[in-house]
């Protein structure tokens, strides 16, 4: 497999996904990057976020590495004994019980200084694993073959909302379980799991005249990887005002092979998605990329970028959507797993809960029925193999 290259974006928003309070080895896994590299990542954020260029030489490196672990320890001592103030003033008798759930707090996504609880317990005197016994709960005695599938289908409900009785039945079958759909369905009726996406509504449209090339005829196959691409750009509302993503998808494979979010739809936001996808895929020659009729992609600047790469631009007729059906279903699905699921208070925290969905769901976790029931990065991981082999 060749060597990815990652753009200055995708390593803010890997290492956003890390300050947010994501592990770095789930960050790892849902981007399908290095750990060393993602480490690498945040302590040059942390250099940088301080003033500091991040140094060439090791020996200094390991030295600023060290000192900058040792302010971040005492941030978190100091808002351990801040906080603790109002619990270790009151009775010590029911000390425990008062001071678990201030662990609980500091150690939770989301606190203004996250404490891990090993830091917290060192600070107040108390043992991490009391702390562990007290946050255990009792389970059911009752234990039958139906019991526990519904608990398994609850963890794999919980890790992906948005799937129905379908993806959960492929997911059973993945972890071994020999089950026919019609079970999982009936189920899933009894736990009261469902998808928390609702029908979409059909709605039609009629296409205005055709203006332009179409070099993909709402042919939405390929052959070969980096053969077809297609490209769109979708839009929400937060609290902030809007964010856009311009997003281009491989028709093989259906991964989302380069992506650019911001504040402003320009041509200049269409151009960065371009190249991050040049980037990543290693700036492959005679790609056909579809769009529609957007001012974005027919502005000089994308133009420009599209003969300085020497690839194809494909355009669909004005007003008709099925001809970049694909693209539109894949931001349909954007829509409906994270854009809609709740109101967005910033840009940036819609920013990570889209960059989160595409490369840890999307690209690894939702199995597609027309590639043979895998992820995109499985479909490539095979593909990229059969062409290996066959060189």
């Amino acid at each position: 497999m060749p060597i990815r290259n990652y753009s200055d974006e995708f390593k803010r928003d890997a290492v956003a996904l890390v300050e947010s309070g994501v592990a770095q080895k789930q960050v790892s896994r849902d981007l399908g990057i290095s750990r060393s590299a993602i480490q690498a990542w945040v302590r040059d954020a942390r250099f940088q976020s301080h003033g500091i260029t991040p140094p060439t030489d090791p020996a200094e490196r390991r030295e600023m590495t060290a000192a900058l672990k040792r302010i971040r320890e005492l941030e978190q001592e100091n808002e351990v004994l801040r906080r603790a103030a109002a619990y270790l003033s009151q009775v010590h008798i029911n000390a425990p019980k008062m001071i678990y759930p201030l662990v609980q707090e500091l150690a939770a996504t989301g606190a203004r200084v996250r404490v891990p609880v090993a830091v917290t317990c060192r600070v107040l005197g108390f043992s991490h694993q009391g702390y562990y016994q007290w946050l255990c709960r009792p389970q059911s005695p009752r234990e039958i073959e139906e019991a526990h599938l519904i608990g398994v289908l609850r963890e794999l409900h919980a890790d992906d909302p948005e799937g129905g009785y379908r993806v959960l039945a492929d997911d059973l079958h993945d972890l071994g379980y020999e089950i026919s759909e019609r079970r999982v369905w009936r189920l899933c009726k009894i736990a009261g799991l469902q998808s928390v996406i609702s029908k979409r509504k059909r709605r039609y449209r009629e296409a205005g005249a055709p203006v332009g090339d179409d070099l993909v005829q709402r042919e939405f196959t390929a052959d070969r990887l980096d053969e077809k691409w297609l490209v769109d750009i979708t839009e929400h509302w937060t609290g902030e005002g809007k964010l856009y993503m311009c997003a281009f998808k491989d028709v093989c494979s259906n991964r989302i092979v380069g992506y650019a979010i911001d504040k402003r739809m320009k041509a200049s936001l269409a151009v960065r998605a371009l190249e991050n996808a040049l980037l990543q895929r290693g700036y492959p020659e005679g790609v056909i990329v579809h769009s529609d009729r957007g001012s974005q992609f027919r502005s000089r600047r994308f133009q420009k970028a599209l003969g300085r790469y020497r690839l194809r631009g494909s355009m669909g007729r004005v007003g008709a959507c099925g001809d970049n059906a694909a693209m539109e279903s894949f931001f349909s699905l954007l829509q409906k797993n994270v854009l809609d699921r709740q109101s967005w208070r910033t840009r940036q925290e819609l920013r990570l809960a889209i960059v989160s969905w595409v490369e840890g769901k999307y690209h690894r976790k939702r199995r597609q029925r027309r590639l043979g029931k895998l992820t995109p990065v499985e479909f490539e991981a095979i593909m990229m193999d059969a062409v290996g082999l066959a060189a």
